[in-house]
């Protein structure tokens, strides 16, 4: 949040108590890192071992690709990246123009727009499950809406919390712990990241063998939908 629009809501009462009505951040960031465990799940088991969240797996399933690897296909990784890449660059954009105002607001459109394009997946993979031109339809939206979440999410600045990457969460949570000669002080957010993101994974991939695609991106639209209407802006 801007240090103006930090400015504007502490002068103004009414404008403090608008920004922290709903649920707070962190939850909410808890709640889509489940989302993103789920969404890689639908990519990587249902549509050609690719990952629409995680870009750093995308990255290595690209070099796999590109020496020819079985089960892996470089239009499919270059489909994920370039869309992926759009979303972010979308995300940025609004964070410019929304970013100076309502924090809440700010989030709440965004989850919006991620809510509407994981139920447009969600229609594409019921309507036409066995189609090619599905794959590359539910790998582009679902990576357009995941890099339009990243962007977000890495302005907001919650720390701890960036909903899509465990690398540094996991060495962040090792290195200051009490073990590793720190304070631990961020272990509670950091575990509960990880566990976030292995159950959203664990869901999506039983939802995917057992029931196809539609399910998972539906339940997943219908989250974030919630979450579009309830999220706060305070952390």
């Amino acid at each position: 949040m801007s240090t103006e629009s930090t400015q504007d809501t502490a002068a103004d009462p009414a404008a403090a108590a608008r920004e922290a009505r709903g649920l707070r951040l962190v939850p909410v960031l808890l709640t889509l890192t489940v989302i993103s465990g789920l969404i890689d799940a639908v990519s990587y088991l249902g549509l050609g071992h690719v990952f629409t969240a995680n870009m750093t797996g995308n990255v290595v399933v690209l070099g796999f690709a590109a020496a020819g690897a079985p089960g892996f296909s470089v239009p499919h990784t270059l489909t994920s990246l370039g869309s992926f890449v759009l979303g972010a660059v979308a995300g940025g954009r609004l964070a410019v123009h929304l970013g100076k105002g309502s924090r809440r607001t700010w989030a709440r459109l965004t989850l919006a727009a991620e809510a509407a394009l994981l139920g447009a997946s969600a229609v594409v993979a019921f309507a036409a499950p066995d189609a090619t031109a599905t794959v590359y339809t539910l790998i582009a939206v679902t990576g357009f809406a995941m890099g339009l979440r990243n962007a977000t999410v890495r302005r907001l600045g919650v720390p701890d919390l960036t909903t899509t990457v465990l690398t540094m969460t996991l060495t962040g949570l090792a290195a200051d712990s009490r073990a590793g000669g720190g304070a631990g002080t961020h272990s509670p957010r950091r575990t509960a990241s990880v566990v976030a993101m292995l159950t959203g994974a664990a869901l999506g991939a039983w939802l995917v063998l057992h029931h196809g695609l539609g399910i998972p991106l539906l339940l997943s639209a219908v989250v974030v939908a919630v979450l579009a209407v309830v999220t706060s802006g305070r952390e």
